[in-house]
């Protein structure tokens, strides 16, 4: 699961909506918001985005929350290294290769030395 389908699970379980529902009112299968959901489908276009936002009213701060999840919730990543170091390749292939061993608290450090790391700049 992403952690953009999380959110819109999260978002449809509190207000009772079911999957069905949704895509109805999205015109899109169940099958697709479903596969969304799990990850199974790369990120959603704009335009689904926004009818997802104007679905759940969402505005302002939770309308954003839910764009930056959206951005950051592509399941099939592709990391281009071409022009950075041999450690930012390494680094790349590295966690790429040994992403499904790490535990949940390893990926939270990383999370939060990433995070640091953008506030520096």
């Amino acid at each position: 699961m992403t952690p953009f389908g999380l959110h819109m699970r999260t978002l449809r379980a509190q207000r009772g909506i079911t999957q069905k529902e949704m895509a109805q009112a999205l015109n899109v299968s169940s099958a697709y918001l479903s596969a969304l959901e799990h990850g199974k489908r790369g990120k959603p276009t704009w335009a689904l985005i926004q009818s997802i936002l104007h679905y759940f009213n969402l505005i302002w701060d939770d309308a954003d929350a839910l764009v930056k999840l959206a951005d950051m919730s592509d399941p099939r990543m592709i990391i281009d290294t071409a022009g950075l170091s041999p450690k930012a390749t390494l680094l790349a292939n590295r966690l790429a290769g040994s992403i499904d061993c790490l535990a949940e608290e390893d990926m939270d450090a990383l999370l939060k030395i990433l995070d640091q790391s953008q506030r520096l700049k």
